[in-house]
């Protein structure tokens, strides 16, 4: 892990997480286990109406925290009921947590990889829909992370679960003085929320 992502997880206020959010999230770690405990892989998709915020973050510190916890047998994805593109606000919010970003490619969806240790591949961001060929196809759960997404996909075609795990979207804060802030605090909050569920799983 880098040094500067492992620090920054070791300060996440996750005593802040309410009792009443610890429930939403209970799904989610139930289902960890549940595949753990059957020694089967977990694979988790997070999406959300454009695939270019929340879900994106989710994806990343998801996988983040499955490494953190030496959970090895964890893919985590991320997809959209449309196709837009990674905000750049992401990157520098990740960015500024101690990921390492390189920008493969140019034009309306660029393509990110978002390195968070050394010997460990990097995490490929970019916007696709939730049938795009880089994300899976079976078995997997769909975490619908908007309320949008959660009513216009009543079914997500291969999941064989559907976990509502809504965030406010920062995006309303784009072009104001409050934008690094908000991205941030989203960013922390969902740090935080996947640190408690995968701190929950018994190996």
């Amino acid at each position: 892990m880098n040094e500067s992502i492992a620090r920054f997880i070791s300060s996440l206020p996750v005593e802040t997480i309410s009792t009443q959010r610890k429930e939403v999230l209970y799904p989610l770690i139930d289902f960890i286990q549940s595949r753990l405990d059957l020694q089967q892989r977990i694979i988790l998709q997070f999406i959300c109406t454009h695939n270019s915020r929340r879900s994106q973050l989710c994806q990343v510190w998801a996988q983040v925290m499955a490494f953190h916890f030496k959970l090895m047998h964890v893919d985590s994805y991320s997809g959209g009921t449309e196709s837009t593109a990674l905000y750049p606000m992401v990157a520098e919010t990740l960015k500024g947590a101690g990921f390492l970003i390189e920008k493969l490619s140019d034009g309306q969806n660029p393509i990110y990889a978002i390195k968070y240790a050394k010997n460990h591949p990097p995490i490929i961001g970019f916007s696709k829909l939730i049938s795009s060929d880089f994300n899976p196809k079976s078995d997997f759960a769909a975490i619908m992370t908007c309320d949008d997404a959660y009513q216009a996909c009543p079914m997500v075609k291969g999941a064989v679960i559907r976990i509502p795990l809504s965030y406010q979207d920062p995006k309303i804060f784009d072009g104001t003085r409050h934008q690094t802030e908000k991205y941030q605090q989203r960013s922390l909050q969902i740090a935080t929320e996947m640190f408690y569920v995968f701190s929950k799983i018994n190996p």
